[in-house]
This record gives C-alpha cells, sequence and structure tokens, in this order.
C-alpha cells in the first residue's frame, strides 16, 4: 500500500476540522492539508447535528479570521441574541419575567444550520485548495513524534495509507486519538440534553396577542432569538435554522430532571404538558413534521492533553465539552484551532514544539474551569425570575470583559501579555468562581418572584457598550488598560451583586466573596436591573 503524504492531516470534517483547515489555509498558502471525514457530502440540512447558534467569539472567528462573512448573510440567519422566559407551568409567556434585548447590540451573532454551513465550508477548503476526503473511514492511527504520523483510511471499500507531519483529531465525540492515548476524563457537571427538529418555523410572537408586548422589541424578531424556557433544573431552547426547520432542546440537571422521563417524543411531549404548557400546546400535533430525535446522557467531559509537542492536537468535541448553555462550542474551537495554527506556525519556523503546547494547554483549560463555573450545580437557579438575570449580566460580563476581549484583539498566543496580566486575570477567575457560589446561595434562600415585565439589555448603557467595545482596535498599552478597567468593573458589578443578595437575604452577609471585594463598593445600582417589586 502506497502512502501518501501531507504536512496536516485532519481527522474530522465537520466544523471543527474544517474550519481549522481554512484557517491554517489563511495562515500558509503553500501548506498540503487534507481533511478525512467520515460522512459522505453533502450532509443533510437542518437535520444534521446539533449546536446551531453562535455567541461572539465564534461569530468573529467565522466571520473575521476565516472570512467567511458573505457566506454566513447569504446563508445563515443573523440570530436576536438570547432571550429568556421564566415560563415553566405558564400557558401565557405574556404575563411572566422576560429577559432580553429590546433591539439588535452592536456585536452579533447567528444561528447557523450545520448542514448548510458544513456543506459550504466544504466546498470553501476545496476551492482553497485543501484536499477534502469524504465518505472515509479511519481504521489505523500510528502517532510517532520523531518521523511521521499514519493513517489508514478506507473509502469506497478501498484502502490507502497517509502520512502526516502534524496529525489533527477534529473527529467529535468519536475521539479518535482520545481513545488510543486514553486521554478520556469525566466531568463532575452531571447534565443531559434532548433534542429535536422540526420542519416549519416556531415563532413565540404567535403565542401573545397583546400589543404592547409585541413591541417591546423592535423588529419584532423575537423568534431569531435562542429563546429559552427556564424553569427549576432545566433550560429548553428554541433556534430557528435558515432553512425553515426549527431546533428544540431540553437541557437539565439529571438529578432534577431523569434523562428517562423525555428520551422519547412521546416522553417528551409529556414533560412539556407538565413543565412548558404553551410550548406543548404548539407541538402536540407536530409528529408529521419531525424531522429527528436524539438524546446525550452526561454530555460534559474534559480531556487530559488536547496539544503535543509531538506534533498532534485534539480540538471541538474532540477533546473537552461544556454545556450548550451560552453556545459556548464554536468558541472552543476557535480557540483551540488559533493554538494548533500558532504550534503549526511555530513548528514551521523551528522553534521546538513541546514548551509551547503546554503553555498553550494551560491557558485552554483555565479558560474552560472558568467557563464551567457558570453551569456547574448552577442548574437549580435556571428557574428564578430574580437571581437567573443577575447571573446573565454577570455571566455576560465576565465572557465580553475578558476572554471575549482576550479573542478579539488576537491576544491568545500573546505570551507576554497574559504573563504581564496573569495576576488581575486570575483574581478576576477566582472572583468568578465566588459570585457563582452567592448566586447558588442566594437562589436557594430567595422568594422567587416572577412578575409581568420585560428586563432589556439594550437598557443598560454599559452593558451595549460592553458589547460593542468587542469591535475596538487597541495597541498594546490600550489593550492591557482595557483587562485592567474591566476587572475593576467586574469587581463593581461583583460588589454590587452581593449588596443585592445581602438586601434580600440578610444571612449572606457572611458569605467568602466579601473579602474579595474590600476595595470595591457597590453603587446605587449602576449596573443592575431594578428589582422587582
Amino acid at each position: 500500500m502506497n502512502t501518501t503524504h501531507s504536512d496536516v492531516l485532519i481527522l474530522g470534517g465537520g466544523l471543527a476540522g474544517l474550519s481549522l483547515a481554512l484557517q491554517l489555509r489563511q495562515r500558509f498558502a503553500d501548506l498540503s492539508i487534507r481533511v478525512v471525514e467520515r460522512k459522505a457530502h453533502p450532509v443533510p440540512v437542518a437535520a444534521h447535528k446539533v449546536g446551531e447558534s453562535t455567541v461572539e467569539i465564534g461569530a468573529n472567528y467565522f466571520e473575521s479570521v476565516l472570512g467567511l462573512k458573505p457566506l454566513l448573510m447569504q446563508n445563515q440567519l443573523k440570530k436576536f441574541g438570547f432571550r429568556f422566559f421564566f415560563s415553566e407551568g405558564r400557558e401565557q409567556i405574556d404575563d411572566v419575567t422576560e429577559l432580553g434585548a429590546s433591539t439588535f447590540l452592536p456585536t452579533g451573532s447567528w444561528q447557523i444550520d450545520r448542514g448548510i454551513f458544513e456543506n459550504d465550508l466544504a466546498e470553501e477548503c476545496a476551492r482553497r485548495g485543501i484536499e477534502f476526503l469524504d465518505a472515509a473511514v479511519v481504521r489505523e492511527i500510528e502517532i510517532d513524534g520523531k518521523t511521521m504520523h499514519r493513517c489508514v483510511v478506507e473509502r469506497h471499500g478501498e484502502k490507502a495509507s497517509y502520512s502526516s507531519r502534524w496529525l489533527v483529531d477534529a473527529a467529535g465525540r468519536a475521539g479518535l486519538l482520545k481513545r488510543k492515548l486514553d486521554l478520556a476524563e469525566d466531568h463532575p457537571h452531571n447534565a443531559n440534553a434532548v433534542w429535536f427538529r422540526i420542519s416549519e418555523r416556531i415563532d413565540i410572537n404567535d403565542w401573545v396577542q397583546d400589543e404592547s408586548w409585541l413591541e417591546r422589541c423592535n423588529p419584532r424578531s423575537r423568534w431569531l432569538s435562542t429563546n429559552h424556557l427556564c424553569g427549576e433544573g432545566y433550560w429548553v431552547w428554541l433556534i430557528p435554522l435558515a432553512s425553515g426547520s426549527h431546533s428544540v432542546g431540553i437541557v437539565c440537571d439529571a438529578a432534577i430532571h431523569p434523562l428517562e422521563t423525555m428520551n422519547t417524543w412521546e416522553k417528551a411531549l409529556s414533560w412539556f404538558e407538565r413543565f412548558q404548557p404553551r410550548l406543548y400546546a404548539v407541538l402536540k400535533d407536530k409528529k408529521e413534521q419531525l424531522q429527528d430525535f436524539l438524546f446525550f446522557r452526561h454530555f460534559s467531559y474534559g480531556c487530559k492533553q488536547v496539544f503535543s509537542g509531538d506534533r498532534y492536537a485534539l480540538t471541538g468535541e474532540a477533546g473537552v465539552f461544556l454545556d450548550p448553555f451560552y453556545s459556548p462550542g464554536s468558541d472552543f474551537i476557535a480557540i483551540s484551532n488559533t493554538y494548533i495554527t500558532e504550534l503549526i506556525a511555530k513548528d514551521r519556523a523551528g522553534e521546538p514544539v513541546a514548551p509551547y503546547a503546554r503553555i498553550y494547554e494551560q491557558f485552554y483549560f483555565s479558560f474552560f474551569e472558568s467557563t464551567m463555573a457558570l453551569y456547574q450545580d448552577q442548574y437549580r437557579i435556571f428557574g428564578d425570575a430574580e437571581v437567573m438575570p443577575t447571573k446573565v449580566i454577570w455571566d455576560y460580563a465576565y465572557y465580553w470583559g475578558i476572554l471575549a476581549q482576550i479573542f478579539f484583539q488576537r491576544r491568545l498566543t500573546d505570551l507576554v501579555s497574559l504573563s504581564r496580566l496573569r495576576e488581575p486575570l486570575e483574581q478576576v477567575k477566582a472572583l468568578n468562581f465566588a459570585v457563582q457560589d452567592l448566586l447558588r446561595e442566594w437562589s436557594a434562600a430567595s422568594k422567587k418572584p416572577n412578575p409581568k415585565r420585560m428586563l432589556d439589555q439594550a437598557s443598560l448603557p454599559w452593558f451595549k457598550e460592553l458589547n460593542r467595545s468587542l469591535q475596538d482596535q487597541l495597541d498594546d498599552a490600550s489593550y492591557r488598560q482595557r483587562l485592567l478597567d474591566n476587572v475593576a468593573m467586574l469587581k463593581t458589578l461583583a460588589a454590587e451583586i452581593a449588596a443585592r443578595a445581602v438586601a434580600d437575604v440578610p444571612s449572606l452577609a457572611q458569605h467568602p466573596i466579601h473579602a474579595q471585594l474590600q476595595e470595591a463598593v457597590a453603587a446605587q445600582h449602576p449596573y443592575l436591573f431594578e428589582r422587582a417589586a
């Protein structure tokens, strides 16, 4: 069997693998890249893969790093942000608290039909001179960090041997390298997900006749949001797809809502009837529109290693997976692909790879740990219409103020600036853990009011400006000052959250967070919404 060589062999031609191939082509015009994908192309639209919603880092990666904004504008839907309804057990969602922006925020993102997008990515790879082998199954893998890695691939009944200097596992949960090298690592975040697609649009505006409620949003495009129907221990997503279908999912804490109560279409309908009756009324007669039905048990996991000095790496779901809440999947693809691209650049420049692989992996896992704090043990808060909006504001501010700034300013691999900012970044990471713990304790004792109101994120000037600020192009000094200013802002925001929590639950005055906030003074509501009466 003859062996064909390439500089980079990517195992998996889904979102992570195809976007890495395009990023490598952007960086290196002369690099030979081969992508091996198990599924035959073109893949089906709508009911292809879950993970349709993007947020700012992932959107910026696809738009600007990969140069795909024209494709997104032509073939995908612009997302109207996140939207939350505290609607458990309620027939009328206009009678509950709604959290979301009334207008599009300056820095946006996309709702992505994965089938359409991955077909577009594969075609774009071909246009840019990247070899793409679909309907190809990896049969053997040999790791050799001293010479060349080798894989045997079967395609159309014939086997072929491929060698490469770099080998990247982008094969999703199949985890080809993870299994071979025993890199799998469980994670204690125990949550499950059920999802399906139906072949028609779900427009929440159709559920309400009240003109004043409809006019809260301009444009009247709530259907373009990632809509969350929230209750204790779970959230339900409603995501529109450009193909005209709608994605529906239930994500839940396994201890509160067992998977066995919702893991078939009939069980899911019964679950909706009890917990989200308005959605049940929409779906109960839609079985003929059902395009698929799938579920994951204990979907979150880690990985012992994602980057190696022996010139292999794991990206996307082949490595780690957090939680679909806040849609971080494409963000972590963007981050890991950027690190892999930089490692290949170091190798091509003759620099040693191993030291950089260790450092980049440390940062990658640090981002994973700090983001995981937003989810782990937090699902009981989700039905709390007082505490959960506060959590969402904090989580957004932490994301836009720190990690998104690092990515948008292209400083992920800037080890000098990251080293100089290490102390304030570690401080705010610890503060995030403390805030998440405070929110959990506050909600446990909260009276959980759920008045009829809209909490309009676009009405908070600082919040809108923080989103807009991602578009700034900063020099080194301005970037450093931006991060320091945002750390100070987050401390003040945390102090206000702590003050509000203590006003509601006086015993929280003893919470350890206050020791971290000695220098921060909570002003009179500079950041948060007015409290419910």
